[in-house]
Parts: C-alpha cells; structure tokens; sequence
C-alpha cells in the first residue's frame, strides 16, 4: 500500500526540486498558454502549484482585474505567492470538492501522475471549469524513456549507476501510485472528461544543467527511501551524487506530455 507522497513539499530539498522545474519547464508551460489566450482579467487555478513561480507569471499575466487561486495539499514553499490577486489555499485536488467558483483556465503540471485518485482529480478540475474556460494539464511519462544517462560513451560506471538509481527511484514512485506511463493518455482522459479542441504535444531536457541540478535535489530528498529500499548503498548515492555535479554525464528527464482542451460552451 502507499506510504505517503515520496517528495514532500516541506522538506528544505524541495525548494531546490521547484527551482530546477521551474528552469525546465515554465518556458514550455508559459508558452502553452500565451497560445491559450491567457490575458487581462483571466481567473485561473493552479493546481497543486508547488513553488511560486508560475503563480506569480500567471498574476502578472492576468493583471489586477483577474484572480489566481493556488492550491496544494501542503502550501509551504507557494504561500510566499500570496497576496493581491493571488490567493493560497490548502487543498486536496483528489478528494475535496472543487472550488466554487469558475475558472477561465485550470491548470496542473507534474500532479495527477503522482495522484491515486487522478481521475477524480481531472472531472474536479473540468467541474471548475466556465463553458469555454481551457484546461492544460502537462505530466510526465517516464515509461515512454526510462534511462536517466542516455548515452553512455565513456561514462560507462556512472551511467550504469545513474540509471539503476533512476530505475528504483521510479519504482518507489510506482509503489506509492504513480502512473508512470500517464502522461500518453492525456488526450484520451480529456477527450473523455467532454473536453473539445483537445490537443497535445511533448518534450524532454536533455543536457540541460538544471537537469543535473533536479537530479540532485532529488536524490538528496528520497535519500533515505533510497537506503531503506536496498536501491543503493552510502557509497553508491555519493558517488552518484559527485558524478552528477562533476557534470561528466549528460541527464535527461523523464518526456513531460502536454494537453489541452477547451469545455463546449
């Protein structure tokens, strides 16, 4: 059975985790929806918002006539986004009630993969949804590449060692409700939840430094699961780590799926 969520928002790690994806992915993020729309006197809610910079870009975006709600099961690292027209609410996406309100935009990056109760999670966000608001939901699919080092030319131990990390580190993922092959059936879930002009397309670093900058805030997070679950040893975590910041092996992350649709007005 799962145990609790493997990365926890208040752990000081975490703050390093939002920074990294923040590099990754917010270019990608904002440029889905600047082709959205997204303007002047939007409502929008952020789903499961983590840190604050995206919260904060969608304020400037919506501008003193629109509203942000930033939800999270735990607030910690987004309450510092609070104020104006944006509001910080504790939340849990899969089994509280969907706000009442309606949105123009509904957003979530990197949160039903990890959610249980994902399907609830999705018809609560197309639920808060006005008649022609959009939905974006962009989420990883690590089964469609699993490796952390895909080219291992001359860095044959540290790639070996890298992508048995990245293999159980998944596999506590998975163990505690992951979907790890999620992000593929966006389309199809949107579709499904009676969205129209459902679209989607992918994308994945590779090389990029804040990929090795994820890479080790992360394994500094699940160090201990890492330990307990026999992945790795002491040793191997920190060498692990020394490659990894060395910067002699080119990282990759997980393929990030993004989809979108609009609710028939």
């Amino acid at each position: 059975m799962p145990d609790g969520y493997v990365l926890p928002n208040a752990e000081a790690a975490a703050v390093a985790r939002y920074a990294a994806f923040e590099d990754l992915f917010d270019p990608s993020t904002a440029r889905h929806l600047d082709a959205l729309g997204l303007g002047p006197g939007w409502r929008c809610w952020e789903v499961g918002a983590g840190g604050t910079s995206l919260v904060r870009w969608l304020a400037e975006r919506v501008g003193p006539s629109g509203r942000v709600l930033a939800t999270d099961i735990d607030v910690t690292q987004v309450a510092a986004a609070a104020g104006g027209v944006v509001e910080v609410r504790g939340h849990d996406v899969g089994s509280d009630p969907p706000p009442e309100e309606s949105f123009d935009l509904v957003h979530a990056r990197l949160v039903l993969v990890h959610l249980p109760a994902r399907d609830q999670a999705l018809a609560a966000m197309v639920e808060a949804l006005r008649p022609g608001g959009w939905l974006l939901v962009e989420d990883a699919d690590p089964a469609l590449q699993s490796l952390s080092c895909i080219d291992p030319v001359g860095v044959e131990e540290e790639a070996v060692l890298a992508n048995r990390i990245r293999a159980g580190f998944r596999a506590l993922l998975a163990a505690n409700g992951a979907d790890l092959a999620f992000g593929r059936t966006l389309p199809r879930r949107l579709r499904a939840a009676g969205l129209v002009e459902v679209r989607a397309d992918a994308g994945f670093p590779v090389a990029d430094p804040a990929c090795a900058a994820l890479e080790r805030a992360t394994v500094v997070l699940v160090r201990d699961r890492l330990l307990q679950a026999g992945i790795a040893t002491e040793e191997e975590i920190d060498r692990h780590v020394a490659a990894v910041e060395s910067g002699r092996i080119d990282l990759v992350q997980p393929p990030m799926v993004a989809a979108w649709g609009r609710k028939p007005r």
